[in-house]
C-alpha cells in the first residue's frame, strides 16, 4: 500500500487492460504529489514480460483539475500528429478500483528535473536544439484539427485570470495594474487551437540527444496558440539562467522552427503573452497558498507558492514599466 494505492487495485485494473496475460506488480514508488494528483512509477510484468509504466491519479473523486479520458484522448490525438509524448495504456475519470480518476501511460526514460537540463554536461547536446525543437512541437500541438479533439474549454484568458485572483480573496494591485494594461494593449485574436497550457521547462522528459516526451497536459484548452510561445518563455520557466526559452534557448531559434507550422509570431504580441503568463503564474502562486490556507490541502509547497505571487509582482510591474 502506497498513499492509499494497493498493488490490488493496480493489478485489477491492469488485468482489463491486458486480459489474457497473467499481471504482477513488482514495484510502485511514490514521484511527486501535488495539489490535485499523486503520481507513482510502477514496474509490472505482463505475460512475464517487465514493463515500466506511470500511473496519475486524483489525490480524491472529483478534485482534479482535468478529465482524465479527455487527457488520454489528447494524448493519442498529439502523437498522431508527431508531438513526442507517453502511449496510453488506461484512463478512467471516474476510477474504479484505483478510488479516483486516474491515467497509466508508458514510463519514458530521461530527466525532467530543470536544473540538471539547463546546466550538466550530458544534455550539452540536448540544450544545443531545444529551442527549435521546442518550436517544432509547438507548431505540431497547434496545427491539430480542433474538430477532431475532445471537448475543452475556450476561457477568455484575461477574465479567467481575473475571476482566480478574485477568487483568493486578496486585493493585489500589481497584477490588477497589469491586467488592466494587458486589456488595454490586447493583441489581434488568432483562431482558437489547442493550446497545451503549461508547456515549459519542467514539463518536459529531456534526454542526451533532446526532448522525448511532452507531460501534464491537465490544462489543455483551446485558445490563442502564442500563449504556449509566452508561458515557455516567461521568468520563472529560465530556471535562473538568462536564456529566453526555458533558460536554454533563444527566441530567434524558437520562432524560426515555429513559422513553418503557423506562421510569423510579432516579437510584441510574443512580449504581451510573457507578460499575461507572469500574472497568471503570479496569481496561480496566490491560489495554490489559499488551497493550503483554507485547509482544503495543508501543504508547505503550498505555502511557500505564496511567497512566489509576491515576487511575480514586482517582476510584472517592471514588465509594464518597460511595456
Amino acid at each position: 500500500m502506497d498513499g492509499g494505492l494497493g498493488d490490488g487495485a493496480v493489478e485489477q485494473t491492469l488485468r482489463q487492460v491486458w486480459p489474457d496475460d497473467e499481471v504482477v506488480v513488482l514495484n510502485m514508488q511514490r514521484l511527486s504529489v501535488g495539489a490535485s494528483r499523486l503520481s507513482w512509477a510502477i514496474d509490472v510484468t505482463v505475460g512475464g514480460e517487465l514493463r515500466g509504466l506511470v500511473l496519475q491519479r486524483e489525490r480524491r473523486r472529483g478534485l482534479g483539475r482535468g478529465d482524465m479520458e479527455h487527457e488520454a484522448a489528447l494524448l493519442s490525438s498529439a502523437a498522431t500528429a508527431g508531438v513526442p509524448v507517453p502511449a496510453v495504456i488506461a484512463a478512467d475519470s471516474d476510477g474504479g478500483p484505483i478510488g479516483a480518476g486516474y491515467l497509466i501511460t508508458a514510463r519514458v526514460d530521461g530527466e525532467t528535473i530543470p536544473r540538471r537540463i539547463v546546466r550538466d554536461e550530458r544534455f550539452a547536446t540536448a540544450r544545443a536544439g531545444f529551442a527549435r525543437q521546442c518550436g517544432e512541437i509547438l507548431g505540431r500541438i497547434h496545427s491539430l484539427p480542433v474538430g477532431d479533439l475532445p471537448d475543452l474549454p475556450n476561457p477568455d484568458p484575461l477574465d479567467a485570470v481575473l475571476e482566480m485572483l478574485d477568487g483568493t480573496g486578496q486585493s493585489r494591485p500589481s497584477f490588477e495594474v497589469a491586467l488592466r494594461w494587458l486589456r488595454e494593449n490586447r493583441p489581434p485574436q488568432r483562431s482558437p487551437t489547442l493550446v497545451h497550457g503549461d508547456f515549459r521547462n519542467g514539463n518536459l522528459i529531456v534526454d542526451e540527444n533532446g526532448i522525448v516526451a511532452v507531460l501534464d497536459w491537465e490544462l489543455a484548452r483551446l485558445g490563442n496558440p502564442i500563449q504556449d510561445l509566452g508561458w515557455l518563455c516567461a521568468r520563472p520557466w529560465r530556471w535562473g539562467q538568462a536564456a529566453p526559452v526555458g533558460g536554454i534557448g533563444e527566441i530567434d531559434e524558437l520562432l524560426d522552427a515555429y513559422r513553418p507550422w503557423n506562421g510569423d509570431v510579432d516579437r510584441t504580441e510574443l512580449r504581451w503573452w510573457i507578460l499575461y503568463s507572469s500574472v497568471s503564474w503570479g496569481v496561480m502562486c496566490l491560489e495554490q497558498a489559499r488551497v493550503h490556507l483554507s485547509g482544503e490541502h495543508r501543504s508547505v509547497g503550498l505555502a511557500a507558492l505564496g511567497r512566489l505571487g509576491t515576487e511575480m509582482e514586482y517582476d510584472v510591474l517592471r514588465m509594464v514599466q518597460y511595456a
